[in-house]
């Protein structure tokens, strides 16, 4: 686990060392806000049109070796990119085709990674190893971010696709060497709690999805916090240089305390030991209410001192939920749940910024972090109280019915 962990953090950083540079190579080459905007689309489509597909192929595949090749392909992509920028050779055509390509082999290889790590600790354990994924992915994209200007600055664009190529290479041969822990559920146990009816195709994950009542719940939750809340990259921008008269440097203190809270909010994430959807929902709500406080924040420092529970609430949300969906499902379903989960989440991702800066318009920065917080806070406390009395009414068995009849 933790050659797994070192290996994932170098991968983080390589991406998110790309993902800084890669808005500014597409302004550069197109000239177009539009065109940045595609091509984030572009790479994001994959994953909502076929990750339940790519989860049917990790539940199917072994696991180790379907890791390993999505990375080095993920590593390969880099590395064309790299030369094409060197050489002066990338055209915006290219360019989509290369990000398509990568969201393609990103279906794939998320869930992939993502249950191997599991399979690393013993059971009882995942929920930790979760924790201490969430903290290698915020250390990989402060170090990532910081990377990437001392890389383009001292050698070029093209450095740092080859650097995140180099990234995905060194996971990709770390992986071999990896062994599942005793007590771990391990991909061949899996065939066991196999129902035989399964025919490991893509409707056997949606419909256990569907069937699962805790998960749709998830999925309620996470989704209304993603689409009125956690864009705080959007909406604390424009707070700060907008109603709080800041300028980018500000901005930039803000975005330091959201890292330093998603770190600190990892590492308590990892300390869970039975997380659950009751508590991902407390948390998500006490995230909208202290959403609800920093719009209204009267001065910069106030904001400040808001921000960063609202950063480790969220982090500590993301890992219970990602806990909950990674290990509610049995063993030989949770590569196609993690694909539904995929186009769902990526269905959010697309929608949560434009229906938020819309909500922006209308109502101001403040407005809408404020509104967006009452109405996660609200949302979520309906359904709460919706279950509970639903718990509450008593449940009568047809053949009481019939004995009270006579």
């Amino acid at each position: 686990m933790r050659w797994w962990s070192v290996a994932n953090f170098v991968s983080n950083a390589g991406t998110w060392m790309q993902l800084t540079v890669q808005n500014l190579l597409v302004l550069q080459i197109t000239g177009s806000a539009a065109a940045t905007g595609l091509s984030m689309s572009v790479q994001a489509a994959p994953a909502l049109l076929i990750s339940v597909f790519g989860g049917a192929a990790v539940d199917r595949w072994p696991r180790k070796l379907t890791a390993a090749v999505s990375q080095a392909l993920l590593g390969a992509v880099a590395f064309v990119t790299a030369l094409m920028v060197a050489l002066d050779r990338l055209d915006v055509t290219s360019l989509m085709v290369l990000a398509a390509v990568t969201g393609v082999v990103a279906t794939v290889d998320g869930p992939a990674c993502s249950l191997l790590g599991n399979d690393l600790v013993p059971r009882e354990d995942v929920p930790s190893a979760i924790g201490v994924g969430a903290l290698v992915h915020q250390a990989g994209r402060l170090a990532g971010a910081a990377l990437a200007g001392v890389t383009v600055g001292f050698l070029g664009t093209a450095a740092a696709y080859a650097a995140n190529g180099l990234s995905f290479l060194f996971v990709a041969s770390v992986i071999p060497f990896l062994r599942p822990a005793r007590g771990a559920v391990r991909q061949a146990g899996a065939a066991k709690e196999r129902d035989a009816k399964d025919t490991m195709s893509v409707r056997e994950g949606l419909a256990f999805f569907a069937r699962r009542p805790r998960l749709l719940a998830l999925a309620g939750v996470t989704g209304v916090s993603a689409v009125f809340g956690r864009n705080y990259q959007l909406t604390l921008a424009v707070l700060v240089t907008g109603p709080l008269a800041g300028g980018a440097g500000s901005f930039g203190t803000v975005s330091t305390v959201l890292a330093v809270g998603g770190i600190v909010g990892a590492v308590l994430g990892a300390r869970l030991r039975r997380p659950s959807v009751r508590v991902v929902g407390a948390l998500a709500a006490a995230g909208g209410l202290l959403q609800v406080v920093a719009g209204l924040s009267p001065s910069l420092a106030v904001l400040l001192v808001m921000v960063l529970p609202m950063a480790v609430v969220e982090s500590v949300s993301d890992t219970a939920g990602t806990a909950v969906l990674q290990t509610d499902p049995p063993a030989h379903l949770r590569g196609r749940v993690l694909g539904v989960w995929g186009s769902i989440g990526t269905v959010w991702g697309l929608g949560g910024p434009p229906a938020l800066g819309l909500l922006m318009e209308l109502a101001g920065a403040r407005g809408a972090l404020i509104a967006g917080g009452l109405i996660i806070a609200g949302t979520i406390g309906a359904g709460h109280l919706l279950r509970e009395r639903r718990a509450s009414v008593p449940r009568v068995s047809p053949v009481a019915n019939l004995e009270t009849a006579a």
